[in-house]
Formats: C-alpha cells, structure tokens, sequence
C-alpha cells in the first residue's frame, strides 16, 4: 500500500542580496517546481488594513496619499534601529510563514517546492524546510547588480549588506550551493539538484 503524499519535500532557496536568486527561482519555476517568493509576499502585505494599522501604531504614517507604503520613510526608520527592525520582522515573519503554509497545502501533491526567502535563516523560516540551497556570487559583482538593477549607490548596497549573514555564514546552513559567478554555468547546477532531490524521494 502507497504511502499518501501528505505534503511535499520543502526546499529553502537563500542567498545574499545580488547573488542572483530570483533568476535560480526562474529556472525552477520553467521546470514546473512551484515556486513561493517570500520577498514578494511580504512586500504585498503592507497592504493588508491589520498589518498596516499595525505598522502605523509602531512608525507612524509611513503611508503615502495614495495609501501605499513610503518604503524610504519605513526603511529609514528600521535600518538605523535594530530594535525597530525587529519589531517590523514580527508583524511580517509570521503572517509570511501562515501565507506560506496555506501555499504548501495547495501544491501538496506536487513532488517538490520551493522557499525562496532573502533572510531564510535569519528569520527563522529554515525551520520550515526540508533542504536548503544557497546561491553565491563574489561580493564585487553583487554590489555591481544592485546598483545596476536598483540605481542605488554603492554605500546604500553595502548597507543592505551588513543586514543579512555573511555568505561565508550563509554556505554553512547549505545542503546545496549555486555558483551565480558568471563562470559557472547556472542551469546545469540546478538539473543537478533537481536530479538528486528526485532520487531523494524515490529512495
């Protein structure tokens, strides 16, 4: 008798801002494994009449006239303040990880998913995977994308940086790694993994 597939094998995609995960999240989504952005959920819930009372009671009117989130007034006030910042993560983290769970009850006949979250350690959402893939890129070329992909300047990305765990920290939570160095080919990287997380569930 067949075990029932009661939900699927969970993989935590991270790395640091600019190492290129999203475009890892692309590959997998064009090979049909589900893929849930957390950056992007959380950014969709500051919208949200609870969450946004909730963050005006702890930062005042961060809101514009068009009542969407001034993200420079916000960051402003949390990235020079720890504690603010943490405050902000305990509004966010947890209606993430709610979002997400519902998220995983509707794919759960699908044989993998994927987690893709910028602070998957940090936060706390590695306890939520099953497996974790780590994407890395030279700290030069990661500053060079952002400023490029964002128009911000140098300092702002290096900023950004100092926010979330050293790559070198970052690879010790890897089950697997993913060269986004511009000398490694990406792709086959990922069929790889995918090959092996296949023969995972087959075992």
């Amino acid at each position: 008798m067949e075990k029932a597939n009661t939900k699927p094998m969970i993989i935590g995609l991270t790395g640091g801002i600019g190492s290129g995960k999203s475009t890892v999240a692309e590959i997998f989504n064009t090979l049909k494994i589900p893929v849930f952005n957390s950056d992007l959920e959380a950014k969709q819930l500051y919208s949200h009449p609870e969450i946004k009372q909730q963050i005006i009671k702890l930062f005042g009117n961060v809101y514009n006239n068009q009542n969407q989130l001034d993200k420079k007034a916000l960051a402003n006030i949390v990235f020079n303040d720890d504690e603010k910042l943490q405050q902000l993560n305990n509004i966010i983290h947890p209606a993430v990880k709610t979002l997400f769970e519902t998220w995983v009850n509707k794919n759960n006949l699908t044989p993998i998913v994927i987690k893709e979250a910028a602070i998957l350690i940090e936060s706390g959402a590695a306890k939520q995977v099953d497996k974790i893939i780590v994407v890395t890129a030279p700290e030069k070329e990661r500053i060079r994308r952002v400023m490029q992909r964002d128009n911000v300047a140098e300092k702002e990305v290096i900023a950004r940086m100092s926010k979330q765990l050293p790559e070198v920290k970052l690879i010790t939570h890897a089950d697997f790694i993913i060269k986004n160095d511009n000398q490694h080919l990406v792709i086959p990287q990922v069929l790889e993994i995918v090959e092996k997380l296949n023969n995972t569930l087959i075992t």
